[in-house]
């Protein structure tokens, strides 16, 4: 079951989030905090199999992959971090969690999702992923330490 991300899934949800960060970035308990208060949604699996992040375009949220979405769409919802749990993996989480949002999105009124997938280093898997959820590249970055990104959009319908 998915449901909104509490206090007591902070444990939990940094010690997945280290085993990501290659994916991700560093997380810590504060920032962690800091996200889900300024998120438009941080939902989890009730069973630790997973969690999500997502932002719309009024949050306070000071990621360069944001602000480039800000600068260019007026409304929508940016997908920072999903991760799943090495344990749930392959039941097909990732794509519930997206499915929740785009029922969600939908239901709010949002014309589009936005996310990004690292281009350096390459994460096929998620590219693979996002195509099969007709997310479309709109852009890519540079970014510090040699990190690359393709930003990508995918319309509700």
């Amino acid at each position: 079951m998915i449901r909104a991300a509490r206090e007591d899934d902070i444990g939990w949800i940094l010690a997945l989030s280290a085993r990501h960060e290659t994916e991700t970035s560093p997380l810590d308990a504060d920032k962690l905090r800091a996200m889900m208060a300024a998120s438009w949604a941080t939902h989890v699996f009730d069973d630790r199999g997973g969690y999500l992040i997502v932002f719309d375009e009024t949050g306070a949220y000071d990621s360069v992959n944001f602000r480039w979405f800000c600068a260019r769409y007026p409304t929508f919802l940016y997908v920072d971090r999903i991760v799943v749990s090495e344990t749930a993996r392959g039941e097909g989480r990732a794509r519930r969690f997206y499915e929740d949002l785009i029922e969600r999105a939908r239901g709010a009124g949002f014309p589009l999702i936005a996310c990004e997938v690292n281009l350096a280093p390459p994460n096929p898997g998620s590219d693979a992923f996002h195509a099969k959820l007709n997310f479309h590249e709109v852009g890519r970055a540079e970014l510090d330490a040699g990190k690359a990104v393709r930003y990508l959009t995918r319309a509700i319908d």
